[in-house]
């Protein structure tokens, strides 16, 4: 394990911008011409911009007129390397998808294949705005690596099935000893069984016990549609949440992917964990496969679960775009709750954000641009004809904002891309090198598959 590109140790200014601050609770506001000294990764000062800067070397300056900085976004819940399937499993059932299609292209996997890809997600990530990404994946080795060296911050869950077998759980824990505050403290490691129709119950527990024992928290997919946790009613007597309650994943602390089959009866089992339990809401994909009801982000944030942004994998989002995936959280949350004034622009942003932040355990490090934070800074530029006039510069965020606006992403305190240049990633080397793998992955004629989606 080694990060070949350790943290800046001197000063950075980004000189200029606007700032959107983005309070705990409450209205999200724009602070105008504001400088962020940053020192050492973090944000030393945030405050009107002309002061000096203070004692030490000299610093790096990022002019940041005309720009709006914002928190850097946070994908709660993706899998990185499935950028190599975008656009491959399209107009299926959910039953198809899994298994004709990804599921079977899943087994042709390669570790050199999970780098390529982790690493076109992590450069696409960077374009967008996005610091921070909860994966969900295998290899989760070559996954580790691009995130050390691209300069992203990121929480790795290694995917567990139990058809994989004992050895295959010892390497998840071997994984989490190993990574967990790696790259300087950007890779932070969960446990990732991936499902509880998946894994036994037996491996929940064990799983819920190394991640007791390793202070780690638990990423995995539950109740992702209300047909799943009617499958499970019927065929053990309890809802996918219960089960990770009975098993222990709750208390350990839990990233829940999709949720979307929660009901009512669940709403009290997440809220006694609710300082360590999120919920990533990722709607493109329930849209794309036709799924409902949506992931009960009302009935959540009440129970005081953190809500998160996600985008899932690109084999069913098609891209990493978080602009896209909050978007499509308003929207699709007022037209459920049949109430416009629900999902606020100031309630959306937090929850891409600081929502993000919570649900990774990451909410005293990121999820903000105050004094103490890291320092994950995107600088956008809303002067395009779609964001014109800018009566309100956070609406212009929710709903017309394109990853195309992001200029400049700092990651603690580092510059991964610079007035629309990517500083870590070969972007032409990775293409040619993706474009030759590409047919033997989507290659299904083998009949295999890693695993048969029958929840």
């Amino acid at each position: 394990m080694s990060d070949r590109t350790p943290p800046p140790t001197g000063r950075l200014l980004v000189s200029g911008c606007d700032v959107l601050r983005v309070p705990a609770q409450g209205e999200c506001e724009i602070l105008r011409a504001q400088d962020i000294v940053v020192a050492d990764g973090a944000i030393e000062d945030v405050r009107p911009t002309g002061g000096p800067i203070g004692s030490g070397p000299a610093a790096d300056v990022i002019d940041g007129r005309g720009l709006l900085a914002v928190p850097g976004l946070v994908n709660a819940h993706t899998h990185s390397p499935m950028v190599l399937m975008r656009g491959a499993a399209e107009d299926v059932t959910v039953e198809g998808w899994f298994n004709d299609r990804v599921w079977p292209m899943e087994s042709n996997l390669t570790p050199a294949d999970v780098r390529i890809g982790a690493r076109l997600a992590c450069a696409e990530m960077i374009r967008s705005g996005v610091t921070t990404f909860a994966d969900h994946y295998f290899f989760p080795e070559q996954i580790a690596e691009v995130v050390a060296e691209t300069g992203l911050r990121a929480d790795i869950a290694p995917t567990y099935f139990s058809s994989r077998g004992e050895a295959a759980l010892e390497d998840t824990v071997k994984f989490a000893e190993a990574w967990h505050g790696g790259a300087d403290g950007r890779v932070t490691v969960s446990l990732g069984p991936h499902a509880p129709y998946t894994v036994d119950d037996g491996d929940l527990r064990t799983l819920a016990g190394h991640a007791r024992r390793l202070g780690l928290r638990m990423h995995i997919h539950a109740a992702e549609h209300l047909e799943q946790t009617q499958s499970s009613l019927e065929r053990r007597g309890s809802t996918p949440i219960r089960v990770l309650h009975e098993t222990g994943v709750l208390e350990a602390g839990a990233l829940i992917a999709h949720g979307c089959g929660i009901v009512e009866d669940d709403l009290p089992l997440l809220a006694e964990y609710a300082d360590t339990t999120a919920v990533a809401c990722c709607p493109k994909v329930y849209l794309k496969h036709a799924l409902s009801p949506l992931t009960p982000v009302r009935d959540l944030l009440a129970a005081g679960v953190a809500v998160a942004v996600g985008t899932d994998g690109a084999a069913g989002h098609n891209t990493l775009d978080v602009w896209e995936a909050l978007r499509l959280v308003a929207l699709t949350q007022k037209q459920a709750e049949r109430d416009a004034t629900w999902m606020t622009v100031s309630d959306t942003l937090r929850m891409a954000v600081r929502g993000g932040a919570r649900a990774l355990g990451l909410q005293k490090e990121i999820g903000a641009l105050e004094p103490g934070m890291r320092a994950d800074i995107v600088l956008t530029d809303l002067s395009g004809l779609h964001c014109r006039p800018l009566h309100d510069p956070r609406a212009a965020l929710v709903y017309s904002a394109r990853a195309s606006d992001v200029r400049t992403v700092v990651v603690d305190g580092r510059i991964l891309m610079r007035d629309g240049r990517l500083l870590t990633v070969d972007v032409p080397a990775l293409l040619a090198e993706a474009d030759t793998r590409v047919a033997r992955i989507l290659d299904t004629s083998h009949g295999r598959a890693v695993q048969h989606y029958d929840p």
